[in-house]
Order: C-alpha cells, then sequence, then structure tokens
C-alpha cells in the first residue's frame, strides 16, 4: 500500500527554522519524484519545490529559492524540506505528493493534478 506521511510541522516566530519530512512507503523513491505543495486558507495548492532521487534533479518556486532546501534519503526512503528565514506568509498547510519522473528529463513542480500520490498534509505556522 502506498502511503505518504508528513511530519516536522508547527509553530516558529518570523526569521526561524523548521524542518518537514515525507516518509514514503509501498514503492521506492527510485522512479518517483517528490514534490512538496502548500495550501494557505482560502487559496489554492502551490507547488514548492521536487526532487527526483534518481539523478538529483530539484526545482524550487520563486518565493521559496534560496529560503529552503529539498533534499532526500533513499535508504530511509524519505525526503526532507528545510525551511529557513521563514515568513509569515509560509504559513499553509503543507503537503508531499509523489509521481513517475524518468531521469534526465527535465524536472518542473507540474500541477497537482499530475501526481499519483499525496500525505494528509502538516500544518506550518509562521508568527510572532
Amino acid at each position: 500500500q502506498v502511503q505518504l506521511v508528513e511530519s516536522g510541522g508547527g509553530l516558529v516566530q518570523p526569521g526561524g527554522s523548521l524542518r518537514l519530512s515525507c516518509a514514503a512507503s509501498g514503492f521506492t523513491l527510485d522512479y518517483y519524484a517528490i514534490a512538496w505543495f502548500r495550501q494557505a486558507p482560502g487559496k489554492g495548492r502551490e507547488g514548492v519545490s521536487i526532487i527526483r532521487s534518481s539523478d538529483g534533479a530539484t526545482d524550487y518556486s520563486g518565493s521559496v529559492k534560496g529560503r529552503f532546501t529539498i533534499s532526500t534519503d533513499n535508504a530511509k526512503n524519505t525526503v526532507y524540506l528545510q525551511m529557513n528565514s521563514l515568513l509569515p506568509e509560509d504559513t499553509a498547510i503543507y503537503y508531499c505528493a509523489a509521481r513517475v519522473s524518468w531521469s534526465g528529463v527535465i524536472l518542473l513542480i507540474d500541477v497537482p493534478e499530475k501526481y499519483d500520490y499525496w500525505g494528509r498534509g502538516t500544518q506550518v505556522t509562521v508568527s510572532s
């Protein structure tokens, strides 16, 4: 059974850091790309970052580039999102999602409809 489970969310002050984890089970990361999306109240789901472990390709949205770093631990079948210099506008529920992605192909976050599997999300709140 394919499952994605997010963890690591919480309340943090502006300028602080959090590290989110996405633990995958029921499949290996070798043939998949894992992305992070977020959804703030009253807004649509926004792509944040994506990684493909087979070749290390990554992509970031403009709003987080330079502040967030995505990484993967294949031994643990887990993807991480290190979030630094957090802003109040980063407040949202963060979801990880998986879709098939072949090594060597240009990697973009793409739209949520392209993804096959989703986690249930973890809340990130940035507030003083």
